[in-house]
């Protein structure tokens, strides 16, 4: 068993040197979190709870200092949800803290949402969403919400979800509207493959025509 988060990543690190692999801007691999911050938040106490076991709580100004400490020391290049869904002014610590290097994506902070996505851009957190089309319902909202963070400088990232299927459309929508990225899991399961084989499909079909964004998907590089 793991003895603390972060060993999480020390592992992570390590099986990527054994592989044969580097890490880091210049290297083979970086790292993307989704801590899901939400699930860690009380609302009552305005803290978030790392270590159930032992209760260990920490402000919004201490989850913003572990994660600028996290980025400092490894290769995160995407932090998903690092605050909760209505911390705004954790976000924003955040966001002026380490917004400049790492991809902030907002996923329950913005739920595919435009409306939330506009107080986002007000408030200046954050500077990528995670797109769900079954999210906020219809395709003419999540082509609305790609478009307003496409105007502003953010990143979409298209998502599949927790409960997902074989349907392959989400691979079709990252090319059509030319997000970059694509959230779909590891290379396992058939609800997943699905998704990596159609894009594999759209790249023979489109031949010397498509192009293929790499790093330049990501901004803050």
């Amino acid at each position: 068993d793991l003895q603390s988060n972060e060993e999480a990543l020390e592992v992570i690190m390590e099986a990527i040197k054994k592989a044969g692999y580097t890490t880091g801007r210049d290297g083979d691999f970086m790292i993307a979190l989704d801590p899901a911050a939400s699930e860690l938040y009380d609302e009552k106490t305005k803290t978030y709870t790392l270590k159930w076991t032992t209760g260990e709580k920490l402000t919004s100004a201490q989850m913003v200092d572990l994660w600028e400490d996290w980025c400092n020391r490894y290769p995160i290049i995407s932090l998903e949800d690092g605050m909760a869904e209505d911390d705004w002014e954790g976000w924003k610590m955040l966001t002026d803290r380490i917004g400049d290097r790492v991809q902030l994506v907002g996923d329950d902070l913005f739920v595919t949402n435009v409306e939330r996505l506009k107080m986002g851009l007000e408030k200046g957190v954050a500077n990528s969403i995670l797109i769900k089309v079954n999210q906020i319902g219809t395709l003419t909202e999540t082509f609305e919400a790609i478009d307003l963070a496409k105007r502003n400088g953010y990143t979409a990232v298209v998502s599949h979800r927790s409960g997902e299927t074989e349907d392959n459309f989400i691979a079709d929508l990252v090319v059509a509207l030319e997000t970059g990225e694509i959230k779909t899991g590891s290379m396992s399961r058939s609800d997943r493959l699905a998704k990596y084989n159609q894009l594999l499909r759209i790249e023979d079909y489109l031949g010397d025509t498509a192009k293929y964004a790499g790093r330049d998907a990501f901004r803050v590089l």
